[in-house]
């Protein structure tokens, strides 16, 4: 290893199927070590996955980083959002956790809207409508199914709270996360005491919610990873916010990131509420906003028929008038929680790459349908498209979001924008700067721009069209038929 400019940090995704770990050089951005360490994720009508996991995955990914790791003087966790993780009075999980594509508690998303006033009351209240990828409708399914694991909990947490917590020993969560619970209010930015009333659910329980910029707390000894007690910890964030630290997002750019789940969304400096709860009302890391869109099925969906198909995920052919909507795991955008694939239009002449493309317009189309809702309306129409995530280097994902959008394509050289984003974060608290700051002076959104092509505004209108009339067959509850 080439000695650092600067000091180094560590900077820590801890997502849905694995946990990965940077060591950065926090004066150039520089990624002088890296480490990944998978985790399970349970199949069946649940998605759930034990804490403890995560914590042995960051360690493993740790020790892969080698000698960096023991001389950072900072250190961030970002994370997947919305999970449930209960903890009983000793810290240890009470159960699995429940994650954000769990979509058991799609009836108690339901019921609550209708209990508090209804979409709009909800989008004004909390800058979200919730559905079953929130937070508070997984404790309300969990009260209701689990009553004696939840009445045995001590602790609510956020995925990346846990893992913070079992560093500094403090019970803390940010704004990005904790937005994208259903119980803490953006326009108060505190927890909503009345909707935590109305789910039985103790504020005490809830971890402090730490300002950005703020120090979370420091290592505590006894934890068995590679940090020097007294190290730094800063508060981390939920992995969409961690990605637009990592990009050093300014507001109105748009992102597009394709990972297990597709996400579009841009900073703002306007409070979002969208009534029909299409866009998510998220805060980001740094007290602007995060308005955001997120698809259930996106590259794990399509990777998927082409495994059925038996094609490489590149192996797609044009000229098709198929159309199949991806909704493998039910679907978040648009709400159709108990919702299935379905293909359309299928023909003697249809081929496996046709078929294969049409997978990647269905996932694409979902994301592009909320772009729109996104941004802000002064924002440029023809700014270039971030493309980010797994699906981001692939050909195949850039063509079809080029065709289907309309607009030039940016794809970031950086990779792993969420443990960067934390990297930038930690990187934050030793030198006093913003940490979008800090990544736009890393460069971390360089990259090849493809130029707009004309949209394809008849493979957009087709797939509108085959959503909206199948849409009564989408809505109806597979588990009671």
């Amino acid at each position: 290893m080439s000695a650092a400019e600067g000091p180094l940090v560590v900077g820590v995704d801890t997502s849905t199927q694995s946990t990965k770990a940077l060591v950065v050089d926090a004066a150039t951005g520089r990624v002088v070590a890296s480490g990944q360490a998978p985790h399970t994720v349970s199949s069946g009508a649940g998605r759930e996955s034990d804490p403890r996991q995560w914590w042995d995955a960051l360690g493993e990914a740790l020790a892969q980083c080698g000698d960096a790791a023991r001389e950072a003087a900072a250190v961030s966790i970002g994370g997947q959002q919305h999970g449930l993780v209960t903890l009983d009075e000793r810290g240890e999980p009470v159960r699995p956790a429940l994650l954000w594509n769990d979509v058991r508690s799609a009836p108690q998303a339901r019921r609550l809207i209708d209990e508090l006033g209804g979409p709009k009351a909800w989008a004004e209240r909390t800058g979200s409508v919730p559905s079953a990828s929130f937070t508070v409708t997984k404790w309300v399914w969990l009260a209701e199914h689990e009553p004696e694991a939840a009445r045995a909990v001590k602790a609510v947490r956020l995925p990346h709270d846990y893992l913070t917590e079992r560093l500094t020993g403090e019970g803390t969560t940010d704004r990005g996360d904790v937005s994208g619970t259903g119980w803490w209010a953006s326009g108060t930015e505190a927890y909503d005491e009345g909707i935590l009333a109305r789910v039985g659910l103790d504020p005490a329980l809830l971890p402090r919610v730490v300002r950005p910029g703020e120090v979370a707390g420091t290592v505590r000894d006894g934890h068995g990873l590679p940090f020097a007690k007294g190290t730094l910890v800063a508060a981390g964030t939920g992995d969409n916010a961690a990605a637009a630290l990592g990009l050093g997002l300014r507001p109105g750019v748009p992102v597009m990131s394709l990972g297990t789940s597709g996400t579009v969304y841009a900073v703002s400096q306007h409070r979002p509420a969208d009534p029909t709860g299409t866009v998510a009302g998220f805060a980001d890391a740094r007290g602007d906003w995060l308005p955001l869109a997120c698809t259930l099925n996106c590259t794990l969906a399509v990777d998927r028929v082409a495994a059925l198909l038996n094609l490489d995920r590149e192996a797609v052919e044009p000229g098709t008038d198929v159309t199949l909507l991806p909704f493998l795991d039910g679907e978040r955008t648009p709400n159709l929680p108990h919702s299935t694939g379905l293909l359309y239009g299928l023909r003697h002449d249809t081929t496996a790459g046709q078929l294969l493309q049409a997978a990647y317009d269905g996932a694409v189309h979902s994301l592009l349908g909320a772009l729109d809702l996104v941004l802000d309306a002064d924002a440029d129409p023809s700014a270039p498209l971030l493309l980010i995530g797994g699906g981001a280097r692939g050909a195949a994902w850039q063509q079809t979001v080029r065709r289907l959008s309309g607009r030039p394509v940016q794809i970031p050289e950086a990779r792993e924008l969420v443990a960067l984003g934390a990297a930038a974060q930690a990187a934050g608290l030793l030198t006093g700067e913003d940490a979008a700051a800090v990544a736009r002076r890393w460069n971390t959104a360089a990259g090849p721009v493809l130029d707009a092509v004309e949209r394809d505004e008849a493979t957009l209108d087709r797939i509108t069209g085959v959503l909206s009339d199948a849409a009564p067959l989408l809505e109806r509850d597979t588990a009671s038929r």
